[in-house]
């Protein structure tokens, strides 16, 4: 679960903020906070009472709200996140499952929101936004409505490539994750890099950073450089922001 809205908020009154969340219910899995008999129906109804079940404390606190309930809010907390103030950079976003939350945010500025846009009414973005979202499968590409639109109305600034792996094969016949889709880009991913006004964003899960390396090492290693030590050398530029868990 993570915000999904920008600084202004869906509405645009910086009054709201919109949360992109997956109920987590884990069945007889490896932990339980749930015995036999003490799981109780959730607002959508399901229940399993005669089984050991984990229930997420925070998603499923959250998809239990309704309409009206007061909420404890804290923050905001934490800078990995935060977009480049130059208006000309390019941004590479990789996103696993809910991990889309923070590159929506910044689409919605960059694409959307007046507070992106000039007084003539161009966006202020001139960079290239390329998303790169993993999913097992398509009923799960979250915003891909929202996606579209940018695409549609800003062709030659935004560009987005889906992986989805329990239904997509690459012309080896190997499952199609986020970095079996960037590596049929690795040219112009690299040729990207290599300019000083680029950032990586990645949010998803932990496995992301070593599917990178997958991807770029071989191109790394043909250009004289090592993989690992040039994202280091990204990072220490502040152009490579990760958030994986």
């Amino acid at each position: 679960y993570s915000i999904a809205s920008s600084a202004v908020g869906d509405d645009e009154t910086s009054k709201t903020v919109s949360l992109c969340v997956k109920r987590v219910v884990d069945v007889e899995g490896q932990y339980a906070n749930r015995e036999v008999g003490e799981d109780k129906p959730d607002k959508a109804g399901t229940v399993f009472p005669d089984k050991k079940v984990y229930r997420g404390v925070c998603s499923n606190h959250i998809c239990d709200f309704s309409v009206g309930d007061d909420v404890l809010i804290t923050g905001p907390t934490g800078a990995e996140m935060l977009l480049p103030e130059d208006q000309d950079s390019n941004i590479i976003m990789l996103a696993t499952g809910t991990g889309i939350a923070p590159m929506r945010s910044y689409m919605r500025l960059l694409f959307n929101d007046k507070a992106g846009a000039n007084a003539d009414g161009t966006r202020k973005f001139k960079g290239l936004a390329w998303l790169f979202m993993g999913v097992p499968f398509a009923k799960s590409l979250l915003y891909d409505d929202e996606h579209t639109e940018y695409k549609t109305k800003y062709p030659d600034q935004f560009r987005f490539d889906y992986a989805v792996s329990r239904e997509q094969k690459n012309a080896a016949g190997q499952k199609m994750y986020i970095q079996t889709k960037m590596a049929e880009y690795t040219e112009d991913l690299w040729q990207l890099m290599q300019k000083p006004n680029t950032h990586i964003f990645m949010c998803g899960l932990k496995g992301m950073e070593s599917g990178m390396e997958e991807c770029f090492s071989p191109i790394a290693q043909k250009n004289g450089l090592d993989w690992k030590e040039f994202a280091k050398g990204m990072k220490k530029e502040g152009r490579y922001h990760v958030e994986v868990y």
